[in-house]
């Protein structure tokens, strides 16, 4: 999809002035940190052989836009959408630094609202990527009307916060902060702070994820994200090892399919796979 859809055309929610606090410096703190990027490099490993060149993907919680740009430049069509407009503005301002035209567009549009999209085409496949959707809490709101908008067999990746963090309970709990160390474990979620404002960030179980998306998509497989590769927030800790990291990189790369270790990853990828012919 080449067309240029404006935010103004879709209808949207907004309710994301938490993440508009950090838009501008969002790729500092995460997209061009060394930890942030050695997680991001495992994720788009594992797409590399499902999105391919001249299929149209839809870009969840899409931030600043580095996903949806990559893709872009391989040929795959995409459409991404953030709640943030601040997010999305950055996006833009991204991919007209390229130099090229890509085939990507940008819209205002939360994840609870993709019924919104239904006059934007059919998918083949969709992704979302660090932790997005924890930040909803009945993933049913996703699911429903996201399984309108892919076509059977398409291809659906969600990489989320998992429940179970090996690097935040060992560093917390090293430092006396039980709160913290423990933090995903809670039932409802927990407050998080972003800029100034407060948002409930939910850790939902594979079983939960599972659930949510089915009937309408099959889980196929899951694995972890930062299992050997510590938090984004223990960059101050790292940024001065690349190479270190680059090793936990490739140790990840196997420790993140193994039972047991899988689970214990910051982010749990998961790969579903659209039901029906």
């Amino acid at each position: 999809m080449t067309g240029n859809i404006a935010s103004s055309t879709l209808p949207s929610i907004y309710k994301g002035p938490a993440f508009d606090t950090i838009a501008e410096e969002y790729d500092r703190m995460f997209t061009h940190s060394i930890l942030g990027k050695a997680q991001r490099s495992l994720v788009h490993e594992a797409l590399r052989d499902s999105f391919r060149e001249g299929q149209h993907v839809l870009d969840l919680n899409c931030g600043t836009g580095e996903d949806a740009i990559l893709m872009a430049a391989r040929g795959i069509s995409v459409l991404a959408c953030d709640v943030s407009k601040r997010m999305i503005n950055v996006a833009w301002q991204k991919l007209a630094t390229c130099g090229a035209t890509l085939p990507v567009t940008f819209a205002v549009c939360a994840n609870e609202q993709l019924d919104s999209l239904k006059d934007c085409g059919e998918f083949d496949g969709a992704l979302s990527n660090f932790g997005g959707l924890n930040c909803t809490a009945d993933l049913t709101q996703v699911s429903r009307p996201l399984s309108d908008l892919i076509r059977p067999g398409g291809e659906v990746f969600l990489c989320m916060l998992g429940p179970f963090c090996a690097w935040e309970i060992l560093w917390h709990s090293a430092h006396g902060r039980w709160g913290k160390a423990f933090r995903r474990l809670k039932t409802g979620g927990t407050e998080a702070r972003i800029g100034g404002d407060s948002v409930r960030v939910h850790y939902p179980s594979i079983c939960q994820v599972r659930k949510a998306f089915a009937p309408a998509f099959r889980l196929v497989s899951w694995r972890g994200i930062g299992v050997a590769v510590p938090p984004s927030w223990m960059e101050q800790v790292f940024q001065d090892h690349p190479s270190f990291v680059d090793w936990l990189t490739q140790i990840d790369r196997w420790l993140g399919v193994l039972p047991i270790f899988r689970g214990a990853a910051d982010h749990i990828l998961f790969h579903f796979v659209r039901e029906g012919k």
